[in-house]
């Protein structure tokens, strides 16, 4: 069982002077915080890859690199890489000098990314959404089972007699993220893939017949159960109490569910909705310690899940809080999580 974190990098946004936090300033932040995760056992740290203002990390493989000259244990992957606007080819070349770097702590969680931004930046075609994805998950597949490689595509010139350097000194790990659709999670089961849902609203337990679709496919395909990994992706954020997680971070996360909303419809986030998040039947693993374990352990138990991710950094909470929240989710939930689960 990996316990772990996960970011996005969100910048702070000053109502008062409607500037948003210094990227050089959140940066420095976010390596002290994962050096902390990597210090009090914390198994995983996921960074995502934006491309807008109100987000700091455009390249999750440059902030990774990074963390692997000063942690020694945590593994450290994407999350998610946005495979379908980007070069497989570069992608492994990245993440293959994170895992020299890091002595084999590296791994890429490729997704088809829920914001769009990166398509039309890097000259994609959104009407190319899923062909692009399926296309470029099979080559960096084929670019991590082989040396030397012959590949044809519809989205980019052959590859022939080619070898990619540097080369790990292992298969990298590569974990699919998916949002709930059936189609991703078949080609994740028919690939053998391990696999992260990703769930940040409704009910979790809407997503157990999706699990367990990936669960019969993965067997289906031929594929060795003991292999088989699955996690969990969700929002998260531990404090002393429920009350300080209502009245201090509720507003970081409405102003972010807002910004997102407004590009996508969405009513203004309310507190009713938060708190009804926060309930056993809810997607937000907020609260105090034991509020956040007892949710985890319940879901890791429904779903059985080798990995849970907790996406900590939503709105952007002072350093101050975010290292607070890592302390109390590393050395107080994790432990009570461990306990019962493995």
């Amino acid at each position: 069982m990996e316990l772990g974190i996960g970011m996005f990098g969100d910048l702070r946004y000053d109502h008062q002077t409607k500037t948003y936090q210094s990227p050089a300033e959140k940066l420095k932040e976010l390596v002290e915080q994962v050096q902390l995760a990597d210090e009090i056992g914390i198994d995983v740290f996921s960074m995502g890859e934006h491309h807008r203002e109100d987000y700091a990390v455009s390249s999750p493989e440059i902030i990774l690199a990074a963390l692997a000259t000063v942690t020694k244990n945590i593994t450290l992957g994407s999350g998610v890489t946005v495979l379908s606007s980007t070069d497989p080819v570069k992608v492994f070349q990245n993440f293959a000098t994170v895992d020299l770097l890091s002595n084999q702590r590296a791994e890429i969680m490729a997704g088809r990314g829920s914001f769009i931004e990166s398509f039309p930046l890097f000259g994609y075609d959104l009407q190319d959404y899923n062909s692009l994805f399926e296309e470029k998950l099979e080559l960096l597949v084929h670019l991590n089972q082989n040396e030397v490689i012959n590949w044809e595509g519809k989205h980019r010139a052959p590859i022939v007699n080619q070898t990619v350097y540097p080369r790990p000194e292992r298969q990298l790990p590569i974990w699919i993220a998916v949002g709930g659709t059936p189609e991703s999670v078949l080609r994740a089961a028919r690939l053998g893939l391990p696999i992260i849902f990703a769930i940040i609203g409704g009910s979790p337990k809407q997503f157990k017949p999706l699990i367990d679709f990936y669960k019969e496919n993965y067997v289906k395909f031929g594929h060795d159960v003991k292999n088989m990994q699955v996690g969990v992706h969700a929002h998260t954020f531990v404090a002393d109490s429920q009350q300080e997680v209502l009245g201090n971070y509720f507003p970081y996360y409405a102003t972010q569910m807002d910004r997102i909303g407004k590009d996508r419809g969405w009513m203004p986030y309310s507190k009713m909705q938060f708190e009804a998040g926060m309930t056993a039947e809810g997607a937000l693993f907020m609260g105090d310690h034991h509020q956040v374990a007892e949710k985890m352990i319940q879901t890791i138990e429904m779903f059985g899940l080798t990995r849970f991710i907790a996406h900590i950094d939503v709105g952007g909470p002072s350093h101050k809080e975010m290292m607070k929240a890592i302390e109390l989710y590393g050395t107080k939930v994790l432990p009570e999580v461990r306990k019962a689960v493995e």
